[in-house]
């Protein structure tokens, strides 16, 4: 991977490959199919790379002590890297990153930096765009529910890209949002899908971390886009693909970093080029022509030539937000918090 440096910070002391112990902090189980476990695939990618110790500790509240615990039992046991992987995390991480200076830590999806912090995310929007491209021809009714955590920029950023997917292919069809107000319940999950489903959504997709919303598409015999994982087997009568994480080699360069004494904390947002983000393999249930189109956008995406937020882009009340040919900065999709046309609400 290609990794995009931020500031010339003091690399970690050099430890012996042997003293180096891993730490993961997950928000949900390793069980739920979807975010954590693809957090843990990258885990246990690591320690087959690398043959460095991990220990990782499941369902920590977004809750600074709660964080902040967690690290200090990783420490007693020996971590001197921890990763913490929500959002949520981040302000009990930062906390612990001043109290643990030796230590190399690293959040996903925040924004924070200490000298022993930095933060790491993908842009999933570039997969989730092509996701939409899926969604948008296999709709019939014009009607595509989303189910999504929460109305933070991460989750506002994968809608708008979905959506925007979905009108390169299919100008007419909406996309209707529905937030849960939880990263991991799969009950409430699968009713925010099921309403949208009763509210005549044929296709539906998520920004949720379990199977819950495939599950309701494939029980009311409608079609759907997973998230985080290939969420084939949890609903093979509806999944037809979905953007992916593959967080082990980044997990490997970052590790091998600190055993090598050349870790400093940075801010990395890889994209498809760097194949942090994917979309999976299409199923039998994705349209014919969805391939060749999905590989035309990719191919531009990762060449450079064009990328998702690139104008004109209204939002959906009908304001120049991107004009024709501008692109968004970084800065400008790390803070959205306006829908683009297509998403109702």
């Amino acid at each position: 991977l290609v990794l995009a440096g931020c500031g010339g910070n003091k690399p970690a002391e050099t430890p012996a490959e042997k003293d180096v112990v891993v730490g993961f902090i997950y928000v949900g189980p390793i069980g739920d199919g979807g975010y954590t476990y693809a957090h843990n695939e990258g885990r246990l990618y690591l320690e087959e790379q690398l043959g460095v110790k991990t220990l990782y500790k499941e369902n920590v509240a977004e809750e600074d002590q709660e964080v902040m615990n967690a690290v200090a039992d990783m420490i007693d046991q020996g971590a001197t890297v921890v990763f913490a992987t929500s959002f949520g995390h981040m302000d009990g991480l930062e906390k612990a990153s001043k109290e643990y200076p030796e230590v190399a830590f690293m959040h996903c999806s925040g924004f924070k930096m200490t000298e022993n912090m930095g933060n790491y995310f993908g842009r999933m929007y570039q997969a989730r765009y092509l996701s939409g491209i899926v969604a948008g021809l296999k709709t019939e009714t014009n009607n595509i529910g989303y189910v999504g955590a929460f109305e933070i920029p991460e989750v506002v950023r994968g809608l708008n890209a979905f959506t925007l997917g979905v009108k390169s292919v299919n100008p007419e069809a909406v996309v209707n949002f529905k937030t849960t107000q939880t990263w991991y319940d799969p009950a409430t999950e699968k009713e925010a899908a099921k309403a949208l489903l009763d509210a005549g959504a044929d296709v539906i997709a998520q920004h949720q971390d379990t199977a819950g919303p495939q599950q309701a598409a494939e029980e009311a015999g409608a079609f759907s886009i997973g998230y985080n994982t290939d969420m084939k087997a949890a609903a093979p009568g509806a999944y037809m693909t979905a953007p992916i994480w593959n967080w082990g080699p980044y997990y490997v360069t970052q590790v091998q970093a600190v055993i090598d004494g050349t870790w400093k904390a940075e801010s990395y947002w890889g994209g498809m080029v760097d194949e942090i983000v994917a979309l999976a393999p299409l199923t039998e249930l994705a349209p014919a022509e969805a391939a060749d189109l999905i590989e035309a956008a990719k191919a531009k995406i990762i060449s450079g030539e064009t990328d998702v937020f690139v104008g004109p882009i209204n939002d959906n009340q009908g304001n120049l937000k991107v004009a024709e040919g501008q692109k968004l900065t970084d800065e400008e999709m790390l803070s959205m918090d306006w829908y683009v046309e297509g998403v109702k609400k």
